[in-house]
């Protein structure tokens, strides 16, 4: 009599992190931060040469965050977990999406003048985009297996190395992904009116700030 062999149980596909939860800690932080500017106020005073530097410069930094994050989809677009995507943003580094959102939302809080309110986005934006980061690398090294180990041994998960940088002379891109990531920016670019609608609401008495920001 025959003993029938063990049925050995399937490997698990591997799937892509679900985003839900990094959307809902980003949603989460962007009520935060409109608390805080409705009830705080920078120390620095609105409207001196130093608060507007430092406001300028983050509006720089939104700028170069939308711009980032247009120029990362031209190479990733419609591949984001089907293909292992290396060139471009994704030379220097392994998540340039993410890279490009921190910037922008450190660019938010010094567009509202506070050094504090600055470093304090920055930590809970790294914090977040870094686990994420992370639960996605563990995806694309089961899918893509040594490809994405060599891969990531050379290239950063999120701060990127310039010196990496490869790219091709032809880049072929996917126009709706394009179209809905500006859709995606338009928060940042629409914070600026707003800070600057409640700097003058702060300025004319009619919202008073609690308490004063370094």
């Amino acid at each position: 009599m025959s003993i029938p062999a063990p049925i050995s149980a399937p490997i698990p596909t591997p799937r892509p992190f679900n985003q839900k939860k990094r959307i809902i800690l980003l949603w989460l932080l962007a009520i935060g931060f409109g608390a805080l500017i409705m009830l705080t106020q920078p120390r620095i005073p609105e409207g001196s040469y130093w608060h507007e530097i430092i406001e300028s410069c983050g509006l720089a930094l939104v700028l170069v965050a939308v711009l980032g994050r247009l120029w990362s989809i031209l190479y990733i677009g419609s591949k984001k977990n089907s293909e292992l995507v290396t060139l471009g943003p994704y030379s220097m580094t392994r998540n340039p999406l993410y890279f490009f959102s921190i910037t922008g939302l450190a660019g938010i809080g010094l567009m509202f003048g506070s050094l504090v309110a600055t470093l304090g986005l920055l930590v809970v934006a790294s914090l977040v985009f870094r686990y994420t980061a992370r639960r996605e690398a563990a995806f694309l090294h089961a899918k893509f297996g040594n490809s994405y180990e060599d891969y990531a041994r050379q290239t950063p998960l999120i701060f990127p190395r310039r010196e990496l940088y490869a790219s091709s002379a032809e880049v072929t891109f996917s126009v709706k992904a394009l179209v809905t990531t500006f859709r995606d920016c338009l928060p940042f670019l629409a914070l600026y009116p707003l800070i600057e609608l409640v700097e003058y609401l702060h300025g004319t008495g009619a919202l008073h700030a609690l308490i004063l920001l370094p």
